[in-house]
Parts: structure tokens; sequence; C-alpha cells
């Protein structure tokens, strides 16, 4: 889930046929025609004030508590509605990021090149954020239009085939150079639980998937995980990155102990936007609970303009990736959702922190590339290599915690 440190909230008046909404949604304007399609409103009568609240990378419950409070206003004309979602509503009715299933197979030559690559993404939908559309499509994504005395059917999902970029197929396609290569998305619809889009959207489990399977591979060709990516990358900058981080994080200086372990993961965000290869350190303690002590990030988001701000949002990412990876899962039974508070859906807390050095790699007068969300999926990556470097373990479900680690070694 975004698990917002705040819950959603939303201010709404409605007086004289006109409503106007104070909200912190992201996209202001799809929203006030989904309201006004949903309320049967001229959206001229609609206004929406953004005002800062609690955010997300993605969407959130602020669009569904921007309808609940507009709801009430309606019903009370000329006195303001001032509503909050409790943190029990923010854990049990946010759309969340969808599950995903990923299935590679590779083949190595025998000079340890990779010869054939197939990759096959199973998810349900990330795209529900409001717009309005034909046959209601608007209000259908709504949470309170379902709730309402004439609900409106539920939003039924189509294939998104005008972006391949977008969705279940983001990062699906390597960024390697192979031979052969096959890529399948594949939409699951009548999944339980109300998806959408949720930070990084599908690159968080294809980066993750394809960069373990390249770290299995080296290991099969017997060639180190830094030198294998580079025989495999033709674009110059992503061996650049590559090169960084392992400078920056002395790929190959002793460090053995044990239970400890490193791991290395490359992804170009939407194989368009910004390089990043990330090294992860870490140990395993006896309780099988993954320690991280340092993270190594490199990256190229093209000319700078903002040194911090992009080694922040980088910083940024591979925390909320590392917490995801370690921490976080939404949990349901036959009445709804379980997770409901930060002690049934635990996070990366300040004591777990480990230590980040970021090197970034600047390139004057060439098309500045968005950093967006570049470093979640080699974070996740990093980390389950690095796991593996620790304990022998390929770890196959999220999150990597102790219980996942008890598992995996009992199998």
């Amino acid at each position: 889930m975004h698990g917002s440190m705040a819950p959603s909230a939303a201010l709404a008046m409605f007086e004289d046929g006109n409503l106007t909404i104070w909200t912190h949604t992201q996209g202001v304007f799809p929203l006030r025609l989904t309201i006004a399609e949903s309320l049967g409103m001229n959206p001229d009568r609609i206004r929406l004030v953004q005002r800062r609240g609690p955010g997300a990378y993605g969407h959130n419950g602020a669009d569904d508590a921007a309808l609940d409070a507009a709801l009430i206003a309606r019903a009370i004309p000329g006195r303001p509605v001032l509503l909050k979602w409790s943190r029990a509503d923010e854990h049990g009715w946010e759309p969340y990021g969808p599950a995903m299933v990923v299935s590679i197979r590779a083949s190595l030559d025998s000079a340890g090149r990779v010869v054939d690559w197939s990759h096959e993404s199973w998810s349900d939908t990330h795209r529900t954020r409001p717009r309005p559309g034909p046959n209601r499509t608007g209000p259908a994504r709504m949470l309170s239009m379902r709730l309402v005395s004439s609900p409106v059917p539920p939003f039924v999902p189509e294939p998104f085939l005008s972006a391949p970029l977008a969705g279940i197929h983001r990062n699906a396609s390597p960024y390697y150079s192979f031979p052969r290569t096959r890529v399948i998305k594949h939409l699951v619809r009548n999944m339980p639980l109300r998806t959408s889009t949720l930070r990084s959207l599908g690159s968080f489990a294809n980066v993750l998937a394809i960069e373990t399977t390249m770290d299995k591979l080296a290991r099969a060709a017997g060639i180190d995980p830094i030198d294998f990516r580079l025989d495999h990358l033709k674009d110059e900058r992503a061996q650049a990155v590559v090169r960084a981080v392992a400078e920056l994080a002395q790929w190959g200086a002793p460090r053995r102990r044990p239970g400890a372990g490193r791991g290395l993961a490359f992804a170009r965000y939407n194989n368009l936007k910004a390089y990043a290869a990330i090294i992860v350190d870490l140990e395993v303690n006896d309780a099988a609970e993954v320690c991280l002590r340092r993270i190594f990030i490199a990256a190229d988001a093209g000319q700078i303009v903002d040194r911090d701000g992009l080694a922040l949002q980088l910083e940024g990412a591979a925390l909320q990736s590392a917490s995801w990876t370690l921490y976080e899962q939404v949990t349901f039974d036959e009445r709804g959702i379980s997770s409901l508070d930060w002690e049934t859906y635990p996070v990366l807390r300040f004591d777990s922190v480990p230590e980040v050095k970021t090197v970034l790699i600047d390139r004057p007068g060439l098309p500045y590339l968005g950093p967006s969300e570049c470093a979640v999926g080699p974070t996740a990556a990093a980390i389950a290599n690095a796991i593996h470097d620790a304990t022998g373990l390929r770890l196959q479900r999220l999150p990597f915690n102790a219980d996942a680690i008890r598992q995996a070694a009992l199998q």
C-alpha cells in the first residue's frame, strides 16, 4: 500500500449550486471531471483547489476522500464539510499496488552469454486513477460510487496496448542486448483487492525478476556479476553507471564475514529515462532478520539541474523500495483487510535505515532524463542478490522478512 504518513482528507462546500473542494489530489483536472460525472453536475459548477496534504507516489485515497466530502456537502448546502479518513480507513480502503507474478526463462551458450530470454508477467491493472470516459468509467473508479443507493458497476480494466511501457509491462523488456527476447504481459481481472498506480508500477517486480535472474546467470557462467552485466550492455551510459557504483562501493574488496552479503542490480527506468545501478551490503542474523548496512547508488539523469534534489529523489526511492522489499505486505481474510495499522503493516523505521552513498553522473548539454522512480526496482533486486550472497537462498516471494528466509531454508 502507499501507507501515506497522514490519512487522506478533503474540505468541501456546496452553496448556490456550486461545489468547491480543497484536496491534495495529484490530478485536479481529471478528478474535477470525474466528480462532475459522479454527481451529475456541470463541471463549470465545480472548483477544485489543490492543497498540500498527505502525498503518495501514485494513486492513494485522496481522490476518494474528495468525493466523500462532496457527497456530504451536497446533502447539507451552505455548511463546510471537513472530512478526514482514519488510519484504518486509509490502510483498509486505499487502492493498493497490484500483486504480480513474474516468470523468466533464459539460456546461456558455452561462452557464458545469454542467447535466449523469455519474460512473462501476470498482474491486475495498475491504472484506475479517476478519469472520465465512456460508459461512466470515471465514476466506476471511485470508491463511494460503489456504495451509493444506485451504485455504478465496478470498473473493468482492458489491456492497455497503446503504451507498451505502462503498467504491467513497465521495464519487462530487458535493457540488455540479447539475440532473442520474448516478453508477454497478462492482465488478470477479478482479483479480490482494489488496485491502482503505486510508485514505479510494474517496474518494481519486473526489474526485481530480471536482475535476480541476471545474478543467477552470472553465477552459472562463473563470471563476476559486474562483468556479466557489462558484457550484455551496449549502451555506454548504462555501462558507466555500473562501473561508477562498483567504484563507489569498492566492488571486489575483501569484506566477508559470517552472515554478510553484497548484491548488485541495474535498470534504466522505463527503458528511456534515468539510469541507476545499486549495490547493497547487508547482514542476515541468527534470527533470520535482514539488517541493511549500506546502499550505494550511481545514477545518470542527463544534465543535472538540482544536484541535491536529484540525490534526495534517488535516496528516497531506495529507502521506500527497501521498506517494500523487507517489510510491507497487505494482508486480508474473509472479513476484509487485516493490516489496518503500523503494527500489522510494518514499514522501514529510522533505526533500520542504512548508510546511503550516492554518485551522480552529470551530462552537461544532454537532454534531461526524469529520475522518477529509477532506483526502486534495482534496490529490491540488489537486496535479493545480497541475501543470496549471505545465505545461499533465493527468495521468491515478497516481503523478504524473517519468515520468508526461514521458509526458504526449509525447502
